[in-house]
């Protein structure tokens, strides 16, 4: 008996000794114990880079907290070129406040950026940019800045947001260029169906990205794919107000490189500019697109559901009678219905040069005051099967 009850305390000990030492091999920073102060008026940059420092000096596992209240943050880089840490969590559950002037960021570019980190999580919490006196500036057409990016990821491995939300961006809420490997999930965005440049999410020169379960409402795309894009993946989002998900644009440089590998699936468009678009610059450019699938959309009084349109040149500058030279092919639309807000559902205007091939519809069924819509077709080459409405205006 007592033979038994010494290895039962042994155990017990054993036991005691590795969750201590689990927890001991995790470092935790919590931002108001270095300074930041919740009351959404003093400057807490410092408190937050401090946070960031120390996180990465430190060889452990480490979280930075973020506890509930707002916190003033001016613009703020986290570089992980000198990061020993290969995974930093940063947990939020208050909110980080930009300056009210949006003059204080709005020449930075970006107003949180992470640069050449890898293994870093960004967990719940709420990013306001405060970008409403901006976009009035803007429309009223006056001087002003170009606005910063709310939350950007250059050059970065292994990232993950979950269920961050960005409210009021001055310009993109969201932006992962140069990165692999970045899942972002249960995200919400929200912004005025007005205010200018506020893309949700874009994404560039990056690959192995996943967009899931997230709700994007904002004044230009829900998702911009931009040049260099690869293995993106975007399934179950709700868009609008918003431009739709678009590729591009692409193809205002002659050198450029393609996007490829790009599946856009169980998406709700409502009352949104676009449904799913590629857009290219009429500019000579050895770009491309290829290998995308459109599959599972509902369209809700969307302008233009279905569209691709190589002669993008707005205000006709910089682009006068030219052709685009971007290569668009093996583009797949696969079970799309609901409803147009214009006679015109289905639009394909591809390049002189290069024409669209490729193109394959699969269980398309769009209606314009509830009877079957029209499509219209320039260089476009492809063919349809199944239930296609409106009539295809491809040539085989």
């Amino acid at each position: 008996m007592a033979g038994a009850l010494s290895l039962l305390l042994a155990f017990h000990f054993l036991l005691t000794f590795f969750h201590c030492s689990s927890l001991a091999a995790i470092a935790n920073y919590n931002v108001q114990n270095l300074g930041a102060k919740p009351d959404g008026k003093t400057d807490s940059t410092k408190a937050f880079l401090s946070a960031w420092a120390s996180a990465c000096a430190s060889t452990q596992t480490a979280t930075i907290y973020v506890p509930t209240g707002r916190y003033l943050l001016g613009a703020a880089t986290f570089s992980g070129q000198s990061c020993k840490n290969p995974a930093i969590t940063i947990r939020i559950d208050g909110t980080l406040v930009a300056p009210s002037n949006y003059g204080a960021i709005g020449n930075s570019g970006n107003w949180i950026k992470f640069e050449r980190v890898t293994g870093v999580s960004v967990i719940g919490g709420t990013l306001d940019g405060q970008g409403v006196e901006l976009w009035a500036c803007k429309n009223s057409g006056k001087n002003c800045p170009e606005g910063a990016t709310t939350l950007a990821f250059y050059n970065s491995n292994n990232i993950i947001i979950n269920g961050l939300s960005s409210i009021n961006s001055q310009k993109f809420h969201i932006l992962v260029d140069g990165c692999q490997n970045v899942k972002l999930v249960g995200m919400k965005v929200s912004a005025p169906g007005n205010s200018p440049n506020t893309d949700g999410i874009h994404v560039e020169k990056s690959t192995g990205v996943t967009i899931l379960n997230s709700k994007i409402g904002t004044g230009d795309d829900c998702v911009s794919i931009g040049p260099g894009t690869s293995n993106l993946w975007i399934e179950n989002v709700a868009c609008g107000p918003g431009h739709g998900i678009s590729i591009g644009s692409l193809g205002w440089d002659l050198q450029e490189p393609g996007v490829q590998n790009v599946t856009v699936k169980t998406v709700t468009f409502t009352g949104t500019q676009n449904g799913v678009r590629v857009k290219t610059w009429a500019r000579p450019s050895n770009g491309f697109v290829k290998y995308v699938l459109f599959q599972h959309l509902v369209m809700v009084n969307v302008q233009n559901p279905i569209i691709v349109d190589q002669n993008y040149c707005p205000d006709h500058h910089n682009c006068p009678n030219q052709v685009s030279g971007v290569k668009i092919s093996d583009i797949t639309y696969q079970d799309i219905h609901g409803s147009s807000a214009t006679e015109i559902a289905m639009k394909f205007v591809c390049s002189k040069q290069n024409p669209c091939n490729g193109i394959t519809l699969e269980d398309v069924n769009l209606t314009y005051k509830n009877e079957p819509a029209q499509s219209s077709c320039i260089n476009a080459d492809g063919k349809s099967s199944g239930l296609v409405k409106p009539n295809s205006c491809l040539y085989n």
